[in-house]
């Protein structure tokens, strides 16, 4: 799942970013595109509202700053409270805050639901997807063709759009461009349900020169979520959480909300954002320099996930221009639809235990996820235990799977008629069991 799993899911009004950039511009007409896209795709999203706080001993000019800079970007809706207002809102904010940057359009999503959803619905659509592909190598042809030569065979095409996220500078070299992208390590901590309703809106502080800081986030399933930290690695594949990244993490959410503390954590994950070594720290949506029908998505940080919508529409109108001819779908279908069981009224839950009595077994009793809805998510495409997971919620809670994971693996050894041992929590050699216990004292090690 890479980094659109380990995204803070924020839908961001676009107040943070410098007026006349592709990240403004693409950040605003994202955010007013959410709510038509998840209703149709049936993915929780939640216009909450956001909150940038100033402390005591900071400057408020910085929130007035920020205020100027949103409205030039189209924001609606933003305005500066003082102290009995902001209270109003947040009641449980530290006595130290004395005023916010109040901004009604920020949301919150699930990022990898999202990201699901639209595989799914492209899929819905006559798209196919070839997963475990890695691109080796690109050769364009003399005729325009490129050669796309992968780990599981050689596509031709005539367009490619390199959205390879942070290693979308690798597949452009492959071409000859020139990008450098380094990797800004996020930890983000997961709190307890008991903590819901502690805070409403999510909660900015003031923001830093490269981030916008450590964040609390009232997530769209009801967990608070804290963090990320924003801090420059080497390794592309460094998702490790660390003792200082959890130490940060507190110090700055405690000066905000006192009542978070570190035995509310329930998990812990990183993320890297692709941050651009190019240009100005503005996207890049480009066609390639190099080769014709190539276009690059280059350094797709914050806010990327709300600019998502947007950078598509802005990619098909590349193509238009590139000669590309596009004929409108009369069959194109927008909806996909998922079955959340825990969420449905009592008389709908009963007419899906009638018809099948799997959704009457409970498997997660933390997020009350049902076998058929684990069977549902097997037969749309998980394939490792993280698969389900981020699909149902299925040891998502406050035990981690402590309780479900022998569960689901057994319901996915039935399903696709593997043995357990051969299950994985994400694909490689994450596997979750070896062998039987007593397979070593049968001398079949």
């Amino acid at each position: 799942f890479g980094t659109s799993k380990a995204n803070s899911g924020i839908v961001h009004a676009g107040f943070h970013d410098r007026p006349g950039t592709k990240k403004a511009n693409l950040c605003v007409a994202g955010n007013s595109m959410y709510e038509t896209l998840c209703q149709e795709l049936d993915v929780p999203f939640k216009r909450c509202g956001a909150l940038v706080v100033a402390l005591e001993g900071q400057r408020l000019q910085i929130l007035e700053e920020l205020k100027a800079q949103g409205e030039k970007n189209e924001v609606p809706g933003l305005k500066i409270i003082g102290k009995e207002a902001l209270f109003e809102l947040e009641p449980n904010l530290s006595k130290m805050v004395k005023a916010a940057l109040y901004s009604p359009t920020v949301g919150v999503v699930s990022p990898y639901e999202l990201t699901i959803a639209l595989a799914e619905n492209a899929e819905q659509n006559g798209v196919k997807i070839f997963l475990d592909a890695k691109v080796k190598n690109i050769v364009p042809q003399a005729n325009g063709v490129k050669k796309v030569e992968t780990s599981r065979g050689i596509f031709l095409t005539d367009y490619i759009i390199n959205a390879a996220g942070l290693f979308a500078d690798e597949i452009a070299g492959m071409v000859g461009e020139k990008f450098a992208i380094f990797p800004r390590k996020g930890e983000e901590y997961i709190l307890d349900k008991e903590t819901e309703g502690l805070v409403k809106h999510v909660i900015f502080p003031l923001p830093k020169e490269e981030t916008k800081g450590v964040l609390i986030i009232p997530t769209v399933d009801g967990n608070l979520m804290v963090g990320p930290t924003a801090k420059k690695v080497g390794d592309k594949l460094d998702l490790a959480t660390t003792r200082e990244g959890l130490k940060e993490v507190l110090q700055q959410v405690k000066k905000i909300v006192p009542a978070i503390s570190a035995s509310n954590i329930v998990a812990s994950f990183a993320g890297l954002r692709a941050t651009s070594k190019t240009g100005d720290g503005d996207f890049v949506i480009e066609f390639s320099s190099k080769v014709r029908g190539f276009i690059n998505l280059v350094g797709i940080d914050s806010p990327g996930l709300t600019a998502a919508p947007a950078i598509a529409e802005t990619v098909v109108d590349l193509l238009k221009q590139e000669g590309l001819r596009l004929i409108p779908d009369k069959d194109f279908n927008p909806y996909r639809r998922w079955i959340r069981f825990h969420k449905l009224p009592t008389d709908e839950k009963d007419k899906l235990i009638t018809k099948d009595k799997r959704y009457g077994r409970i498997i997660c009793r933390c997020e009350n996820v049902t076998e058929a809805e684990i069977v549902d998510a097997i037969r749309r495409g998980a394939r490792t235990l993280d698969g389900v997971k981020f699909r149902t919620r299925a040891g998502m809670g406050r035990c981690q799977g402590g309780f479900c994971t022998p569960r689901v693996v057994e319901i996915m050894a039935r399903e696709l008629n593997i043995p357990p041992e051969k299950i994985t929590k994400k694909g490689g050699k994450s596997n979750i069991l070896w062998c039987k216990t007593k397979k070593p004292l049968e001398g079949k090690w």
